[in-house]
């Protein structure tokens, strides 16, 4: 997550200076809802874009793990939003929502339950 999330505040700060132009550099996120909706969409498609093309964001390569669906097929646009959704909600639980997958056999985090996903290792090969 650390290395997507260096990715995502790089995308978020491309974001913001291609909408300055339109904002003046008035606005603020978590203070302006469009402003702060338009952040979180960026995130999300980053996200969504790497889940639905191959199952892999750059920090995930990195570590050698892909998302698919619970049968193995690729992850769909809508299930990455119920993922994404989940995933926020898990944060902002303190945590919970991730720490649940230290507690079950399936290694299922809320985020995963929820959007029918799962996280695998990747030979080296590919």
């Amino acid at each position: 997550m650390f290395y997507d999330g260096v990715i995502i505040i790089g995308l978020l700060m491309l974001a913001a200076a291609a909408a300055l132009p339109v904002t003046g550099g008035q606005r603020q996120a978590l203070r302006d809802p469009v402003y702060t909706v338009y952040l979180v969409a960026v995130w999300f498609t980053y996200l969504a874009w790497c889940w639905t093309r191959g199952g892999q964001t750059l920090g995930m390569r990195a570590w050698r793990v892909r998302i698919c669906g619970f049968d193995g097929r690729p992850v769909t646009w809508r299930a990455s939003l119920m993922r994404f959704a989940t995933s926020l909600l898990s944060a902002l639980a303190l945590g919970v929502g991730f720490v649940w997958a230290l507690r079950g056999p399936d290694k299922a985090a809320w985020h995963d339950l929820a959007s029918g996903t799962r996280l695998v290792k990747v030979d080296r090969e590919g």
